[in-house]
């Protein structure tokens, strides 16, 4: 209650709708406050392309099947992710949400090593948690946005 009053409340299509790096979204909030983002907006860019915005008023427009079709999709890569998790001896959050999998490596293990050996001997890339902070060290990051085809050959290729 009274949001409006303090606050700009942002929101982007990147993750939920499948645009992410296409900077898409929206602002809402009082209109002062909103005369002002434009005025910085408009002395750094000249708009978004045309065709970003036609996608973006699809996106906003599709009903809730979309959604569960998404949801399915994710899934299914969520549990070849885990399975390949375990190939690797890491462990996980099932539990856990969004388009990434952070998997914790086995103690003692160094993540940037491992991700050299894995590239070089299996020509796979797995994001070392290291690079998003210090938090990160001792995890690696999964994404999702692999298709299920792409993290089935590439189980196969660890399990060979």
């Amino acid at each position: 209650q009274g949001a409006v009053e303090v606050a700009i409340e942002l929101n982007s299509l990147s993750k939920t709708f499948n645009m992410a790096g296409w900077r898409v979204g929206m602002a809402v909030g009082k209109p002062e406050f909103l005369d002002a983002v434009l005025k910085v907006k408009s002395n750094m860019d000249s708009g978004m392309f045309l065709g970003i915005q036609k996608g973006a008023v699809v996106a906003l427009a599709l009903g809730a099947d979309w959604f569960d079709q998404q949801y399915k999709v994710y899934s299914k890569r969520r549990e070849l992710i885990w399975q390949l998790a375990d190939l690797l001896g890491c462990t996980y959050d099932r539990k856990g949400v969004g388009l990434f999998v952070w998997a914790k490596l086995p103690e003692g293990s160094d993540a940037e090593s491992l991700i050299d050996d894995w590239l070089y001997h299996y020509h796979v890339f797995i994001t070392p948690g290291i690079i998003f902070g210090s938090n990160g060290k001792g995890y690696i990051r999964f994404s999702l946005c692999v298709t299920e085809e792409k993290i089935k050959e590439v189980i196969q290729r660890f399990a060979t």
